[in-house]
């Protein structure tokens, strides 16, 4: 969830981030027009109102085109290279919107906008390169909270946490109401294993902008880490009202409601997963997981089913579907998963204990004597594995097996009232009086 919900941030945080270069182009643009008799003069001109007006239309081949019109008669203002490289960052031409930014700093090396555009070109595809021009940019503009933001957004991806919490600590202070910041720095607290941390930051960021359903998320997530999880389950229900279709969330809601013990509210929030029933693998197995926690066992056969079917190769799922059956009294096919399952995962003790047990409730003796058997060699048979041992020579006709067995039962059980008990004593007694007959 936490990955995911930061990348549908970032998503956000990129858009706004080339609003903010948008605005800056918008100031950087206002070139005075002078009136002058040159024709080459007026018509340079010309080529920036034609530019211009066609940045206003979003035009911006149009306005490319007047710029670099302008700039082949005059290279050497910063300002044209900076507008015809934020032209080209609009036009998806990220290589040449860098190499004109590049220009402008270099014939003005304090023009802030141009840093600002050059980090950002980088920073979807190349956070490590981003940083350099955003440490720039907070050189030349200290105070501008948006200044640390993006360099803190350039070392978050870049891997460098504590720095970016710094920097995007810094914009706070200059900015309290910055959205953006809080949302960022309690992304980076909460990926730092700080959700403690990360909620006051998520809540006040939910509190500028009250319109963010990220916000909503983040204090979710941070909630969940900290283990409030009827808090978490709450806010994530609101997220959900502002984004009724992220599939994603509604199924992690529906496990914070499984984990709450909330099954009816878990159930109904898978039926709002896939409303046509086509359910994930995820949402099976946790369909699944709600009828075992509610002892509907004969309910989660189903979906176990159609989990199977879409992962095949899943040990677990076999196993889980053979409990099932078993949980529902049909011992054939609980044998047939539980073998299933044992041929995934061979070395699956409780497996084959609960194969064993359906072995024998499926009547058949001697299958489950060989299962008592391998049994036998992974761990020490318990008071109950003796009885059905004893019980299933006993049906054989193996007299003497049996009878070991019963006693064997009889040594280690310590319930003295239990039906087992008063069973293998009779049966005791009665298989040594017909041994010893035998022997006359």
């Amino acid at each position: 969830m936490t990955v995911r919900a930061t990348a549908a941030a970032i998503a956000v945080l990129a858009i706004a981030a080339w609003s903010s270069l948008a605005t800056a182009q918008e100031v950087s643009s206002s070139h005075k027009i002078i009136h002058v008799k040159d024709p080459s003069a007026a018509e340079l001109q010309q080529d920036l109102s034609d530019a211009q007006d066609a940045v206003q239309r979003k035009d911006f081949a149009a306005a490319a085109a007047a710029y670099q019109k302008y700039i082949a008669i005059k290279p050497d203002e910063p300002t044209v290279h900076y507008d015809l490289g934020f032209a080209y960052s609009e036009l998806g031409r990220a290589a040449d919107s860098r190499a004109e930014f590049q220009k402008a700093i270099a014939l003005d090396p304090k023009m802030s906008a141009a840093y600002l555009g050059l980090g950002l070109s980088f920073l979807d595809n190349d956070p490590s390169s981003a940083v350099a021009p955003f440490t720039k940019l907070v050189e030349l503009e200290p105070q501008e909270g948006r200044s640390h933001y993006f360099l803190g957004l350039a070392l978050e991806r870049t891997g460098k946490s504590a720095e970016a919490i710094s920097c995007y600590q810094e914009a706070i202070k200059i900015d309290p109401k910055n959205s953006d910041a809080h949302f960022a720095l309690g992304r980076v607290l909460l990926a730092s294993r700080r959700p403690a941390d990360a909620e006051p930051e998520f809540r006040a960021a939910q509190s500028v902008d009250p319109n963010n359903p990220d916000a909503v998320l983040g204090l979710s997530e941070s909630l969940e880490a900290q283990g409030k999880l009827a808090e978490a389950s709450d806010e994530l229900a609101k997220y959900l009202v502002a984004k009724p279709d992220d599939a994603e969330a509604r199924l992690h809601h529906a496990t914070l409601l499984v984990k709450l013990q909330k099954y009816d509210d878990a159930l109904a929030e898978l039926e709002r997963v896939a409303p046509s029933g086509q359910e994930s693998l995820a949402a099976l197995k946790l369909r699944a997981e709600i009828f075992f926690a509610t002892k509907k066992f004969a309910l989660a056969i189903a979906p176990l089913q159609k989990a199977a079917a879409l992962a095949p190769n899943d040990p677990n799922l076999p196993a889980l579907l053979g409990h099932a059956y078993f949980e529902s009294q049909d011992y054939p096919h609980a044998v047939d998963e539980l073998i299933l399952a044992l041929q995934k995962n061979p070395q699956a003790t409780d497996v084959l204990s609960e194969l064993t047990a359906a072995e024998y409730l499926n009547k058949n003796y001697g299958a489950t004597l060989h299962g008592l058997e391998l049994l036998e060699k992974r761990q020490p048979l318990t008071a109950g594995n003796w009885f059905i041992r004893a019980s299933c020579y006993d049906k054989l006709g193996y007299a003497p097996q049996a009878l070991d067995a019963y006693q064997k039962f009889l040594q280690m059980n310590t319930d003295l009232n239990s039906d087992s008990y008063f069973a293998a004593a009779s049966r005791v007694r009665e298989l040594s009086r017909e041994i010893q007959e035998k022997r006359k």
